[in-house]
């Protein structure tokens, strides 16, 4: 370290803040000391600087699953936002519980976790490590832990209030699983929009977020005008479904869903749908955690990702 400080120009304190990922460095002395440390084959001692830190920097995952696209693609980014800081990723899954994926977290000495989207609704009643700090992706604010997730409830609203404009007179639902917090704020958003309307909301149609749940509900749905689905996938198989039923999307049926997988661009129509932004999520949830694990005081409330309508070709006007 003292020869990388010695080459760039800068202290041995400000070398130290650059390895651990600190926000007090700026731009020009950060990239200086990056060279630096890249020309004289630097490179920091993970073992060494837990032993002087006290932490591993090292943070955990769970997850229920990662079957899903959220839970892949959250994968991915919190990965990649984790390097960011200097923080290596470690995942559990949460096949026996989350109280037991806290255990095998804190015995391999994790400085914090993320708990994903299915899994966040065990939290609450888990019992967790003493000194474990928690970040939980699509939970609503709990005590001991922060909150962050997307705007579930803006984004079907404005899915709702889209169809609604295209002269729809009624949208029907076809909602995520009963037990996740992303599809009840779905579920809350649609519901409210066309309660403000004036309209009734008809009873929801439930899948399990796959296409094939999608289609199953599809067959049930197809002589609707309009149909909100609270995620893509199940969007795909509804749109096999409405097809097979001898009607086309998006001239007798619009369809929006939510998400916007790389794939909907792709579907047949192509998919309007809710954008939900995966690296602002991830990085705000390890943002969160970093900063707790290294004393930055913590922000109150939930952090709410804003989400964005994007129009392909899968809505039109309604011809009634």
């Amino acid at each position: 370290m003292a020869m990388v400080a010695a080459r760039a120009g800068v202290s041995g304190q400000t070398v130290s803040r650059v390895v651990n990922g600190s926000s007090r460095v700026d731009p020009d002395t950060r990239a200086r000391v990056e060279q630096a440390m890249t020309a004289l084959g630097y490179r920091p001692h993970r073992a060494a600087r837990a032993l002087r830190t006290g932490r591993s920097q090292t943070i955990g995952l769970v997850v229920t699953t990662l079957a899903t696209v959220g839970n892949s693609r959250m994968l991915q980014a919190t990965a990649e936002a984790a390097a960011e800081r200097g923080y290596a990723l470690t995942l559990v899954t949460a096949a026996h519980g989350v109280a037991e994926a806290f255990d095998r977290l804190a015995e391999q000495e994790v400085d914090g976790a993320i708990v994903l989207n299915e899994a966040s609704a065990l939290v609450s009643a888990a019992q967790r490590p003493t000194g474990l700090r928690l970040v939980v992706v699509d939970a609503p604010t709990g005590a001991g832990f922060t909150s962050v997730h997307s705007d579930h409830a803006g984004g079907a609203a404005a899915a709702t209030r889209r169809l609604l404009t295209l002269g729809h007179t009624i949208v029907h639902h076809l909602a995520g699983p009963a037990d996740s917090f992303a599809a009840v704020e779905r579920e809350r958003g649609w519901r409210e929009t066309l309660t403000a309307a004036g309209i009734r909301p008809p009873a929801v149609v439930r899948g399990d977020w796959s296409a094939d749940s999608g289609y199953a509900a599809g067959r049930e749905l197809a002589s609707c005008t309009a149909v909100f689905c609270a995620n893509d996938q199940m969007a795909l198989g509804l749109l096999r479904a409405v097809s097979e039923s001898g009607r086309r999307v998006p001239e007798d049926v619009s369809v929006i869903g939510f998400d916007d997988v790389p794939e909907a661009a792709n579907y047949r129509p192509p998919l309007t749908t809710i954008r939900q932004d995966f690296t602002a999520l991830a990085q705000r949830a390890v943002s969160a955690l970093v900063d707790a694990i290294e004393g930055m005081p913590e922000a109150e409330g939930a952090a709410v990702i804003p989400t964005d309508l994007l129009e392909r070709a899968s809505t039109a006007e309604s011809v009634r």
